[in-house]
Parts: C-alpha cells; sequence; structure tokens
C-alpha cells in the first residue's frame, strides 16, 4: 500500500511538471512576434495561471485515484499515508481566487499601460486599479461571509428503542426497526423527524464556492453553447473548405485589394493612437478601438484563407495536400467530439435532471473501465473532465465573436497579445472551478467519498443563500437550453458560407 502512495505521489510530480512545459510551449508558439523578448511578468503568469487550471482539473481523476489507494488497506493508518486532498483543494482554489482578482488584473494593466510612461508609473497606475478592486472584493467577501457564511445540512433525528439481545433478529423492509418503532429509518421516518443543522463554513470554502457561483454563470453561458458549438465548427469549417486553389491572376487582385485594406487600418489605427497621446479617450474612442480590433482580425483571417488558397514556394503542392488533410481532421475531429458532446448531454438528462436517475450512465463506463485496467476508467474520467473545459473556451471565443459587450481576445497561433493571453486565462480559471464542480455532481457515483465531493458537493450545495440554485438544477437547465440552441443555429445556419460583414473581406 504504501508502494502505490509512493508511485501516486511520483506520478502526479511529472504530471505537473509535463503541465508546466506544455503550457511554456504553447506560450512561445501562441505569441505575438511584437512581445517577443519582452513583457516577462505577464508571460509568467500565464504560464502559471494555465498550470493551475489543468492542474485542477487533474487533481479530480487524482483524487478518485487517491481514494482507490486505500480502499482495500490491510493495516490502520493506510489512509494516512495517501495525498491530503482536501487541502491541496484548497490551496489550489485559493491559488485560482487571487490570480483572478488580483495577479492577473495587475498584469493586464501594467501591459496596457502607455508604453510612453516610466515602469514605475505604469506599476503604480496598476496597483491603483487592483488595490481599488481588491478593496472592493474583501468588503463584499467579508460582509457575505459574517452574514450568511453558514451552512444548512437537512438530516433526520432517528431514535429506536433497545430490548434484551436476542438470539435471532427478524428485519424486513417493513418493519426495519426494533418494537416496530419507525424513527430508525429515514425513508419511513414521519416528517417531524427532519431538522436543520447550521455550522458556520471556513472562510477558504466559502471564497471557493462564490468563486464558483461565479464561474458557474460563466460555465452555464459558455460551456452550452461551447458543447455544441465546439464539434459542428469542426465539421461545418470541413464542409466549407476551399475546393481548389485560385490562379494568379485572381492572387494579385486579392492581395492588391488587401494592401489597400491594410493601409486604410493603420491610418485609422494611428490616429487613435494619436487620440490616446492627446488625452481624449472617450466612450467614442473606445468604440472606435474595438472597431478597428474587428477589422483587423477579419483581415488576418482574409490573408490567411488567401494564402491557403494560393500556396507558393517550392512545396506548393505539399502545402495545399497539407490543407487537404488539415480539413479532413477538423472533420474526424468534429465527429468525434459530436459523440463526446452527445454523451454528455444524454448523461446530464438521465443522472442529473430526472430524479431519481434512469442509470449511471458515464459514471458505470468508467468503473467497468477501471474493471480491464486500473487507471482506464480514471483516464477517461479526466478526458470528460478536459473536454468540458475546452467547450466552455469554445463557447467564450464563439460569443466573443458575436456579442458587442465583450472584449474580443482571440486566440491565434503566433499572433496573441499578452492581454488577450490574460484575459483567456482569467476566463479559464474562473469557469475550471466550476468544471469540477460540475463534474464531481454529474460523477458523483464514480467519485464518491472523495474529498471534492466533501467541498463541492456536501458544502457548496447547503451553503445559505445559494443552495437552491442547485436544488432545482438552474445551472444545469440552463446548459442543456443553451445547448439545444446552438445546435439548432448551427442546424439551419451551420452549412451556410459566411457572407462578408465588414469592410475588410475578399472581393468576391
Amino acid at each position: 500500500m504504501g508502494d502505490f502512495n509512493l508511485a501516486l505521489v511520483i506520478v502526479a510530480i511529472i504530471l505537473v511538471v509535463v503541465v508546466f512545459v506544455f503550457n511554456v510551449y504553447l506560450l512561445v508558439n501562441y505569441q505575438h512576434p511584437d512581445d517577443k523578448n519582452q513583457a516577462y511578468f505577464p508571460k509568467f503568469v500565464v504560464v502559471l495561471g494555465l498550470s493551475v487550471a489543468a492542474i485542477s482539473i487533474l487533481m479530480l481523476p487524482a483524487d478518485v485515484a487517491n481514494r482507490q489507494a486505500c480502499r482495500h488497506a490491510i493495516y490502520n493508518g493506510a489512509c494516512n499515508l495517501t495525498l491530503p486532498m482536501k487541502d491541496l483543494w484548497l490551496a489550489v482554489y485559493i491559488l485560482d481566487a487571487v490570480l483572478v482578482v488580483l495577479i492577473i488584473p495587475f498584469a493586464m494593466f501594467y501591459y496596457e499601460g502607455d508604453q510612453d510612461k516610466s515602469v514605475g508609473k505604469r506599476i503604480g497606475s496598476a496597483m491603483c486599479w487592483v488595490g481599488v478592486s481588491a478593496v472592493v472584493c474583501a468588503l463584499v467577501l467579508g460582509i457575505l461571509y459574517g452574514l450568511i457564511g453558514k451552512v444548512d445540512f437537512t438530516v433526520r433525528h432517528l431514535s429506536s428503542s433497545t430490548v434484551a439481545f436476542p438470539n435471532s433478529f427478524s428485519f424486513s423492509s417493513g418493519e426495519p426497526c426494533i418494537n416496530g418503532s419507525k424513527q430508525c429509518a429515514a425513508y419511513t421516518a414521519n416528517a417531524a423527524s427532519e431538522k436543520t443543522w447550521t455550522m458556520r463554513a471556513t472562510f477558504p470554502e466559502y471564497v471557493v464556492a462564490l468563486a464558483t457561483i461565479v464561474g458557474s454563470v460563466l460555465f452555464t453561458i459558455f460551456g452550452g453553447v461551447g458543447i455544441a458549438c465546439l464539434p459542428l465548427s469542426l465539421i461545418f469549417s470541413f464542409v466549407q473548405r476551399p475546393k481548389t486553389v485560385i490562379t494568379r491572376s485572381q492572387y494579385i487582385k486579392e492581395a492588391t485589394e488587401l494592401g489597400k485594406k491594410a493601409k486604410e487600418l493603420k491610418k485609422a489605427a494611428d490616429a487613435l493612437h494619436q487620440e490616446e497621446r492627446s488625452g481624449s479617450k472617450g466612450r467614442k474612442w473606445r468604440k472606435n478601438v474595438k472597431a478597428v480590433e474587428k477589422e483587423l482580425l477579419q483581415l488576418e483571417d482574409d490573408v490567411k484563407l488567401l494564402e491557403e488558397v494560393y500556396p507558393q514556394g517550392e512545396q506548393a503542392e505539399t502545402s495545399w495536400a497539407m490543407t487537404v488533410l488539415g480539413y479532413l481532421a477538423k472533420l474526424v475531429l468534429g465527429v468525434f467530439g459530436l459523440i463526446v458532446s452527445v454523451a454528455w448531454i444524454a448523461h446530464i438528462v438521465i443522472y442529473l435532471l430526472i430524479s431519481p436517475p434512469l442509470s449511471p450512465f458515464l459514471n458505470e463506463v468508467f468503473i467497468k473501465l477501471d474493471d480491464i485496467w486500473g487507471l482506464l476508467g480514471t483516464v477517461a474520467f479526466a478526458f470528460f473532465c478536459f473536454y468540458l473545459l475546452i467547450s466552455v473556451i469554445a463557447g467564450a471565443m464563439m460569443l466573443g465573436m458575436k456579442l458587442v459587450f465583450i472584449t474580443i481576445h482571440p486566440m491565434k497561433w503566433g499572433a496573441t497579445l499578452m492581454n488577450s493571453f490574460l484575459f483567456n486565462v482569467g476566463l479559464i480559471l474562473l469557469s475550471s472551478i466550476s468544471v469540477i464542480q460540475f463534474c464531481s455532481t454529474a460523477f458523483a457515483y464514480y467519485a464518491q467519498a472523495t474529498a471534492a465531493q466533501e467541498i463541492f458537493g456536501h458544502t457548496l450545495e447547503s451553503l445559505r443563500g445559494i443552495r437552491y440554485l442547485y436544488k432545482y438544477n438552474v445551472f444545469q437547465i440552463g446548459f442543456i437550453i443553451l445547448a439545444g440552441l446552438t445546435f439548432v443555429y448551427y442546424a439551419a445556419f451551420g452549412w451556410r458560407r459566411k457572407k462578408p460583414s465588414g469592410r475588410f473581406q475578399l472581393s468576391s
């Protein structure tokens, strides 16, 4: 048993290192050329935030494996040698909250500060903004914790009379108690036996709970949209793919048009920068900045499309072949993702929304996979949790392009600025808490008796003031409704080719 626990610790350390290295790889390849060899603090925050989000997702499978480590213990105290998962959960999510509330906003304010100012002034300005945010958050947390920071557990007071020890017991489902008493069985006890047990939640648990509520709102919106648009966008990307390359004359015409549009965009950006220096940063200026950002993104998409349909160089044929294979890969991944999305939605309906559940469904699948090989079910469990987080990111990216009140911060290979990185990392961190809470609820049968269930199941769902959101499945119902609407949207409009929506588009 001790050897098993030691192996679990070693695997956990290796995974942390792998996650860190992978996030450094993402940063290096996604960063914008303008950020190379500078903006080191925002880059450190990005790597740290992505690592915390990924580790928090991996901790739920680790929690399950940790529980299994002492399930068949043959000596007392075996479970004391396992990982202290409850302390680890609280540490990770307190760090999550600190990153979202303090460190990431500071890094964004510092990065977006006026480059003409000195480093000291930029730091001072960023600290002022973060300080105000921190004071407001601390006051809100303190007041809420003092007023309603309690947990109300609904329990039943059970009792039974005593009799002399009999030679044999004759209990049955109709008479489970001694001497015909009905107070020792929760299912047959009368309503008067139900009591409310109130206790004060610990402050770290309360912080995690409130962060989960905020994340649950984002998760319901972005996750519900993303779980449908993630696979369908890949499938319809294949449907709308370019079928053949264009001629050289067509390429010259399109490239000339894009060059003119790029010059117009540069003039607009220079004019906005001049207004910023003069101090006239009003509402109209911010609206124009967002418009220029949107047009710049559209221009970049047009350039990428033009490069796809007219590959150049000695490897032009190879480049076109790779483009075709890329779209085929999108189709395969889209179909596979659609199967996973349908499985997720079916599981939510069957196991969470219908009471009592019709079937354990995916819980039972994971258990059977564990019977085949010890970690197979855990790996599948981790995959479904990660898929949910990726769906949230996909939904945020889609709605960020459609809704005008959300700042557009796209993630593009080799063209992502640090402020976009930081914005998306903050979103991922907030959503990761809710993904874990959602998974611990959706897979309660498989992840039973874990530290995550203690925090996210019993405490969170009994917290005064918010427990009714979970009692009546508000977030799950909203998730299913948005997923259904997104499926309908793609079925009705996803197969159509996108029409030019702005000035910066390829000419027809």
